[in-house]
């Protein structure tokens, strides 16, 4: 997906915001895995994934396009964000259906279940943010859930739906039902256990056919575990998971971890003249 940009158009956030600064941060592998582990605990959520996609035979295809999406939209002039998230809304149209545990009816363009998976991405962005990026002041953080009210629009949330502190998010999340599903345990297993080839393996990028090179096993435990450790308790134990201990050894070592593959497998050129951008604003 090519990311326009103008100096005349920052998009919808800009250099000095602190979207810009937590969504292009390498934290984001963590926080990202977080937030499929959340989404997925929601078992309408679940089943429009499970009834209306092939994640388990495209699981990183989807990391990918997820990832474009929210590149696009962060650091895209207003067009360009403009069209990703209309693409996004026309698909939602299309991804309608009944969950088999709960019953449900479920509409992937229902405001109530976009807003959960939009507080989810809010919420663990911000999360491995913290943990495993610069950190940020509480000022901050609540500037950050309210710049991303604008995302929330985007997708199709009315704006007065969205939390605009980090106080309104945690309350939203804490009084959401939540359970796990057979097909929220599989997810689980894919996001914390995927199918990683062995060091050097490869699989097709997306779009354009472009070859990636992952890490192994066991740089994805360490991921894994990164993640289980920011996990909500609540969250962990609804997934039966093992508490695991944040550390400093461990945040040493993921923003170490995090920082090096972000060498060696470099955003795309628009994210980094974002990125760019934002440094020389703060200079």
């Amino acid at each position: 997906m090519a990311i326009e940009k103008s100096f005349e158009d920052e998009g919808y956030f800009g250099p000095r915001s602190v979207t810009w600064r937590v969504n292009g941060d390498p934290s984001g592998m963590i926080g990202g895995l977080r937030a499929l582990l959340l989404q997925a605990l929601d078992p309408p959520t679940m089943a429009g994934v499970a009834q209306h996609s092939d994640y388990r035979n495209d699981s990183w295809g989807r990391l990918v396009r997820t990832s474009q999406y929210i590149m696009a939209t962060t650091y895209g002039d207003r067009r360009t964000a403009d069209r990703a998230a209309a693409r996004v809304r026309a698909i939602h149209k299309h991804i309608k259906g009944i969950d088999p545990v709960t019953g449900k009816i479920y509409d992937a363009a229902d405001p109530d279940l976009l807003l959960w998976v939009h507080a989810a991405e809010v919420d663990s962005f911000l999360e491995g943010y913290r943990a495993y990026g610069r950190g940020l002041s509480p000022e901050d953080a609540d500037r950050y859930v309210s710049e991303m009210v604008t995302a929330a629009e985007l997708i199709g949330i009315p704006r007065d739906m969205a939390p605009t502190t980090v106080a309104e998010l945690k309350a939203y999340i804490d009084a959401r039902d939540l359970m796990a599903t057979p097909d929220g345990r599989e997810a689980m297993k894919f996001v914390l256990m995927p199918p990683v080839p062995l060091p050097g393996g490869k699989i097709p990028d997306v779009p354009g056919g472009r070859l990636l090179v992952l890490p192994g096993r066991a740089v994805w435990t360490t991921l894994a575990t990164a993640t289980i450790a920011i996990l909500p308790a609540r969250m962990r134990r609804i997934y039966r998971l093992p508490w695991v201990p944040l550390t400093p050894p461990l945040r040493a070592s993921i923003f170490g971890l995090t920082r090096t593959i972000r060498r060696l497998f470099p955003p795309p050129p628009e994210v980094r003249w974002g990125i760019e951008r934002m440094r020389n604003s703060a200079a």
